[in-house]
């Protein structure tokens, strides 16, 4: 029977209910979105935490399928989002990953059973119905969605503006910015989403929005739709409370309306903010002329316009290490009004039809055409200087090129002060004109063309003599490592100096900002499990706190900087997702899985816990050891999920140093370097206190196998020889109980080598006594015998005494398959 699900939303019933055949409904709960949390069922009216011994990333598929919640990205157990209140529901399911709801799912009982205890209940973490994809973190790039069986582009055809709020809003980032349509595919033959979205802008999720069916299955298109999400929406000027064309600078943002701060204010900034309103150039920027009393905290963000910008979000901000602003201190602008006349009209329209992800909209030239920039230094206030002339772009030549002509550029483009003017094509050689040469500024011109020289274009240099600065807010950012690409003490580039940063709060979307930001992956962990820095360095900046519309750590709000932010003990140490070793010795572990192992269990995944560190293998302290520390170390080796967390030492003592006490993880670590721990070292156990892991896994120890291994296949050629010959004598045992006795044994072995057993996940319960009045009594034996059942469905066992050659034939043959093990 085929099992249905409806989702139903209505503004005034804002979440998502899943009606299922049977009256089965089914939610996620205590998550940060929708498509996260603990799995919840509805039974008789109420709703339940469910339990289920099987709960893999395959059950976990067929939730956040049924869900419209795309892939399963994790199953979690043992209340990973909080225990529920009231009994928790025991289900028994096992999917495929291929179902459309749980009911399809083989052994779904129908029955429900419930437990009293808490702290079991499962979870998971979908990727959710829709993402963006190939822009500049999770809040720009292509549209896809996903309803279980893969991601797959969403065509341009027929897309609104509303569908893309609603997409930013259910991201968590802000409001669409810009759309952009006709993008070409990855490849020609590309899958495209074969309905059309029609959303009114007021759903909480795409997956609510009204859909149309595209004919036939083909939507009409003229490629890929590309979104822009912003934190910043809608920009105004107030004065005495009403919006004009002079006033207060205000932003809208996911917080409400915020005000400006003017520090780094300029004219750049306030053209683009005239010309975004319709209300022609900037006039003048008086600093806190139209201040208000009373209004919230004034934004830090600091805009980095060059003046041509169609709006003000598409110029670059930086928030790090930005102070509070002083009260009073507000951004205001006063515009020309609609005197527009004076320069060319502005572009005013939301998106660029035609345009590509680079371009991110229409470039108007609103303000003076003559513009400034720093390129190929790895940031804006560092790199060759260029200068817009004549529409094109060129650069200066290094004769009589000094610190003074460097403030200049510096203060011009609101980096500072000059730090280096550098000559000789330092940050390479442009490719355009070289417009000025012989600059000799004062130092204290406001535009760099202000400056004597011998006039534009007038020079006798070439490209190798472009000239160029590093401004004193140049930052920089890298890991410092000796043997790690992507993993290693952060650090930070400003005033001129590195430094260190501290890692309180560093979130999860920080981390991912960072390692994105150094081409390291999509994510990172903070670790706690690395010895103190030697020396002394600046410690710059702490409070770190990335927005997801953020696409680099400079956009990121924290602390003011500071010299010492922190101290030693609190400088962050990260492991970024695209970790790898810069070179692997061959004589020492390299990768974290290589310096972790399990000794003295009966596999590579069963033993005690040993960690590698300053050359030499160590153990680990018992005490706080817990299952979500061996949860760790078995995901770690690849060793599945962890079964017990066993102390004191049951593996056997170790003989080396204790290396790790008190060791803390949560579970979800990437190794157990990032658990919180005491220092390297520094326990106060006894190798009786060795801890040690069970993993799920069974990985057979070499040289511990191989000896069953071999004896096993020895004794199949002698079963089968011993069966030839038997077969040739059988007629003639007919009536010797004995030898009857022996050919079921036989024959038991011949099953068990030949074929699969089918045993269950929790023991032999599906034994059952049969006689068997055919065999005829045995001296030294009952009458009943006992047999695992066989694919066939009889059932064979026996119980009582076994004579000599019976316990010698009964030797355990281990297959491939665990499963098959039977213990006699």
């Amino acid at each position: 029977m085929l099992a249905l699900a409806y989702h139903i939303w209505s503004p005034n019933l804002m979440h998502c209910v899943c009606v299922c055949l049977a009256g089965m409904e089914l939610r996620l709960k205590n998550g940060g979105h929708r498509c996260e949390g603990r799995v919840e069922v509805k039974h008789l009216n109420k709703w339940s935490s469910v339990f289920n011994f099987q709960w893999h990333l395959k059950e976990a598929a067929v939730v956040c399928r049924q869900l419209g919640c795309g892939a399963a990205v994790e199953a979690l157990r043992r209340a990973h989002f909080e225990s529920g209140v009231g009994p928790i529901l025991f289900k028994s399911f096992r999917c495929q990953g291929t179902e459309l709801t749980i009911k399809d799912c083989a052994q779904f009982q129908s029955d429900f059973r419930y437990l009293s205890s808490h702290g079991m209940e499962i979870g998971v973490i979908c990727s959710g119905f829709v993402r963006l994809f190939g822009g500049h973190g999770p809040c720009s790039g292509r549209v896809e969605v996903n309803s279980g069986g893969g991601w797959t582009l969403l065509s341009d055809g027929n897309f609104t503006l509303s569908t893309a709020q609603v997409i930013c809003a259910e991201l968590g980032c802000g409001k669409a910015a810009s759309v952009l349509g006709n993008l070409p595919f990855r490849e020609d033959s590309e899958q495209v989403w074969a309905e059309e979205f029609h959303c009114e802008g007021q759903e909480p999720d795409l997956w609510f929005c009204p859909r149309v069916p595209c004919p036939g299955g083909n939507c009409p298109h003229r490629g890929a739709v590309h979104i822009i999400c912003s934190e910043y929406t809608e920009v105004r000027l107030m004065k005495n409370g009403s919006s004009q064309c002079e006033g207060q600078v205000e932003m809208k943002t996911s917080g409400g309306w915020r005000t400006l701060c003017a520090s780094h204010w300029n004219m750049a900034n306030a053209n683009v903010v005239c010309c975004q309103l319709g209300c022609g150039v900037a006039i003048s920027t008086p600093k806190g002329a139209y201040f208000v009393e009373g209004g919230d905290e004034i934004w830090r963000d600091r805009f980095h316009c060059l003046g041509s910008e169609s709006f003000l979000w598409n110029c670059p901000v930086t928030s790090l290490g930005v102070p509070a602003c002083a009260h009073g201190n507000t951004a205001s602008v006063v515009c020309s009004g609609n005197q527009t006349q004076l320069l060319p009209q502005c572009n005013d329209s939301w998106s660029d039809p035609a345009g590509s992800a680079a371009s991110e909209g229409h470039t108007a030239n609103c303000s003076d055409s003559r513009q400034l920039r720093l390129v190929d230094g790895g940031s804006r206030c560092a790199g060759r200087v260029e200068i817009l002339q004549q529409g094109s772009w060129g650069s200066i030549c290094d004769d009589s090129w000094d610190l003074s002509d460097a403030h200049v550029v510096c203060r011009q483009l609101g980096c500072g002060v000059a730090l280096e003017a550098t000559i000789s094509a330092h940050f390479g050689e442009g490719s355009g004109p070289i417009w000025l040469d012989e600059l000799n500024c004062t130092g204290e011109e406001a535009h760099v063309w202000q400056c004597p020289s011998q006039g534009w274009g007038q020079h006798n240099c070439r490209h190798k003599e472009d000239a160029g600065v590093i401004c004193s807010e140049f930052m920089a950012l890298r890991l410092v490592s000796e043997d790690q690409e992507c993993a290693g003490w952060l650090e930070v580039f400003y005033n001129n100096t590195w430094g260190s940063v501290c890692h309180s709060p560093m979130e999860a979307v920080t981390l991912s900002v960072i390692c994105r930001q150094l081409g390291c992956g999509d994510s990172g962990t903070l670790d706690f499990l690395v010895p103190l820095r030697e020396g002394s360095r600046s410690r710059w900046v702490d409070g770190i706190h990335c927005r997801k519309t953020d696409i680099s750590l400079w956009q990121c709000p924290s602390d003011p900087w500071k010299q010492r932010s922190c101290s030693p003990k609190e400088e962050a140490h990260i492991t970024c997702a695209g970790n790898r070793p810069k070179s692997c010795p061959a004589t020492a572990p390299c990768t974290d899985k290589e310096k972790l192992l399990l000794r003295g269990g009966d596999s590579e995944c069963s033993g005690r816990v040993e960690v590698w560190h300053e050359g030499a293998w160590g153990t680990v302290c018992d005490d706080s050891w817990s299952l979500a520390e061996a949860e760790v170390v078995c995901q770690q080796l690849g060793c599945g999920s962890a079964l017990e967390a066993p102390g004191e030492a049951e593996f056997g003592p170790g003989n080396e140093s204790i290396w790790l006490d008190e060791v803390q993880c949560r579970g979800r670590e990437p190794s157990l370097w990032a658990c919180a721990a005491a220092p390297w070292g520094q326990s106060d156990c006894k190798h009786e206190e060795d801890a040690g892991v069970r993993c799920s896994v069974s990985t057979p120890v070499p040289g511990i196998s191989s000896l069953p291994g071999i004896l096993c296949i020895i004794l199949g050629a002698l079963l089968f020889l011993v069966l030839i010959i038997l077969g040739i004598q059988l007629h003639r045992w007919r009536t010797d109980p004995m030898h009857i006795l022996l050919f079921h044994i036989i024959f038991l072995f011949s099953e068990r080598l030949g074929q699969h057993v089918s045993v269950t996940d929790y023991g032999y319960d599906d034994v059952e006594e049969l006689t068997v009045s055919e065999i005829p009594s045995v001296p030294g034996m009952s009458e009943k015998y006992f047999f695992l059942e066989k694919g066939g469905g009889a059932r064979y066992s026996y119980s009582g005494e076994w004579t000599a050659l019976s316990t010698v034939v009964l030797l355990p043959c281990h297959g491939k398959d665990d499963s098959e093990t039977i213990n006699h």
